[in-house]
């Protein structure tokens, strides 16, 4: 049975885990249990992998996922961008400069 670090809420997303939170399993109970593992990944939260003692991998809930992918907040490339600003409506024209005279 996996141990537990600390209790968290029910709510998933609710809570900011740390890695010593996790319930661990070693990769052969996984391996053995992936399909409580998988479970508990969607009720409890992530589930810490481990090989021989140290952290391989973890098994998160796709809603955890999705949340840690980045999230496009109106940003839009720039060349979209200036082609909103309606530039070319502007009535824009350089004049004809030849330079400056200098006296050498």
């Amino acid at each position: 049975m996996p141990r537990t670090a600390t209790r968290r809420r029910k709510h998933v997303g609710a809570t900011v885990r740390t890695v010593q939170s996790m319930e661990r399993w070693k990769l052969e109970d996984a391996k053995a249990r992936f399909s409580e593992v998988v479970r508990l990944a969607g009720t409890k939260g992530p589930q810490l992998v481990t090989v021989r003692g140290k952290e391989a991998a973890v098994i998160l809930a796709p809603e955890e996922y999705k949340q840690l992918l980045p999230k496009p907040k109106g940003h839009q490339p720039l060349v979209r961008f200036l082609q909103g600003l309606g530039l070319a409506d502007l009535d824009l024209e350089r004049e004809h400069d030849t330079g400056r005279e200098i006296a050498l």
